[in-house]
């Protein structure tokens, strides 16, 4: 019998988008997951900006994620006082697992970051690391090469070019009486009308 499978799959999800829910449906189906872990981060000390309250980013992520099987959206990192951390997520995942198999899923923008994170070999010891690679040109930009790792286990998921970020969907939002209508394409219908209801991302 195969070991279970989980998941992880964290980001600040502010707002979660088409391109993120995407990513989890390529690593549910590809990986052969019995479970994906959808973990909001609390407090983000790697952003120069402040999150949206985690409240709001994990309403959304139910709206977004919540009827896909096998996924669970994941509340601790919100409920953690002061800086955050993947590895500690991913031990406490594999001390309520055990023998679980465990997969980071991220996309290849935070791929290239990894030798910034926080204990970032630690993570190669207990997960298999799966990029998503967009089916796009390759740009100038360098992307994440896996060889530099030799210690680290690593599976790629492929995914359909989808240019949406939540930059773009923030911005397209803080525009005036448009706060649901002129993102209804980058993200899911019901993240959309709760953008809308609660006046999310409205330029002061």
């Amino acid at each position: 019998m195969r070991a279970r499978r989980v998941g992880m799959f964290g980001g600040a999800f502010d707002p979660p988008h088409n391109g993120h829910v995407a990513l989890v449906q390529a690593a549910l189906a590809q990986l052969r997951l019995d479970e994906l872990r959808v973990v909001p981060t609390g407090h983000a000390w790697h952003k120069p900006r402040p999150l949206s309250p985690a409240s709001y980013r994990l309403a959304m992520c139910e709206l977004a994620f919540g009827a896909l099987p096998g996924v669970v959206v994941d509340d601790r990192e919100t409920r953690r006082a002061g800086p955050t951390y993947t590895i500690d997520t991913l031990r406490e995942l594999a001390a309520e697992q055990p023998g679980a198999q465990l997969y980071l899923v991220m996309g290849a923008d935070q791929a290239r970051a990894l030798p910034t994170w926080h204990r970032w070999q630690d993570l190669l010891q207990i997960t298999i690391i799966s990029i998503a690679e967009r089916q796009e040109p390759v740009t100038a930009e360098a992307g994440f090469d896996s060889n530099n790792f030799p210690q680290g286990r690593f599976e790629p998921l492929q995914l359909p070019l989808m240019p949406v970020s939540a930059t773009e969907v923030r911005a397209l939002a803080a525009r005036p009486h448009n706060a649901g209508r002129g993102i209804a394409q980058l993200v899911p219908a019901a993240v959309a009308r709760y953008i809308e209801q609660h006046h999310l991302y409205l330029a002061p």
